[in-house]
């Protein structure tokens, strides 16, 4: 699958197997340099889809008649 496909489950799963995969010291340096930068695209689909889950949280606070009142996130315009 790609990795611009990837669920954020999907990506931060591949990326454990990576890190267990680096971690057991055991792998060529050309794999152990392939499985960082596969990493490192990673970390960045996972950013990417943070942001985007930021993006469509809403904050909640009290109006003046006590019921909740939608607020979106500072500097969403």
């Amino acid at each position: 699958m790609k990795q611009e496909e990837m669920s954020y489950e999907q990506a931060v799963a591949r990326l454990g197997e990576i890190v267990n995969g680096l971690e057991k010291g055991n792998l060529p340096l050309a794999d152990s340099l392939s499985l960082f930068e596969e990493g490192t695209a990673l970390m960045k689909r996972c950013t990417e889809l943070l942001d985007e889950a930021e993006q469509k949280v809403v904050m909640l606070r009290k109006g003046a008649d006590g019921e909740p009142v939608e607020l979106p996130f500072e500097g969403e315009t």
